[in-house]
């Protein structure tokens, strides 16, 4: 029988990180119309809300020559895993698929399509960063304990560096949204700050 009521440790946020701008890349998890506009089909609304942040911090990002990389949830059709879960959603070549309008990737930055929550599952991503020699990962966007939990936990296990800025992350409810943030913190020892505390050098 589940508790009554749950009560979330309290994690480790630290006011700045310093990272190396050659070394580092910003992550930007699954920031679609399905997910991010009023109109897609599994909208969450924390996930429009935090869209000026990463926009801020992608602009920050830029100006310092830090890569930026995007992942795009994929399905086709008949996605038989995650269809029963969640009904149709990001199909690929549809509106919902695509990155919304304010996040959109800029020449230069680089796309990773990802057809299950991990970003690294079945997916170049890990090739792609050692082959520009990112060791340190910002990692925002949503689902926090999807989408982004999986990704972060994945990264963590093939050793890179995270940070999460904890106002450039979503959720569907609190709860999701405090225990992604508690197991980031306590089982992958990810740093966790805000998007103003992130600095490259």
């Amino acid at each position: 029988m589940l508790p009554e009521s749950v009560k979330v440790p309290r994690v480790s946020i630290v006011d700045k990180v310093s990272l190396p701008a050659k070394k580092s890349a910003v992550v930007v998890v699954d920031m679609q119309n399905d997910f991010a506009h009023p109109n897609g089909k599994l909208y969450g609304p924390a996930a429009r809300e935090i869209i000026p942040r990463i926009a801020s911090l992608l602009e920050k990002a830029r100006r310092a020559g830090v890569r930026v990389v995007y992942t795009q949830d994929t399905h086709y059709p008949d996605d038989p895993v995650e269809f029963p879960i969640w009904g149709p959603h990001v199909v690929k070549g549809t509106w919902g698929w695509q990155i919304v309008d304010e996040l959109k990737p800029r020449e230069g930055d680089i796309v990773i399509e990802k057809m299950r929550y991990d970003a690294f599952f079945g997916t170049p991503m890990d090739h792609v960063l050692r082959m520009y020699g990112i060791q340190h990962l910002v990692v925002t966007g949503t689902v926090a304990n999807i989408c982004v939990l999986h990704t972060v936990a994945s990264a963590r296990l093939r050793l890179y560096d995270v940070v999460v800025p904890i106002d450039a992350i979503a959720a569907l409810n609190e709860f999701d949204y405090a225990a992604a943030l508690r197991q980031m913190d306590f089982l992958y020892k990810v740093t966790l700050t805000t998007t103003e505390g992130v600095e490259f050098v």
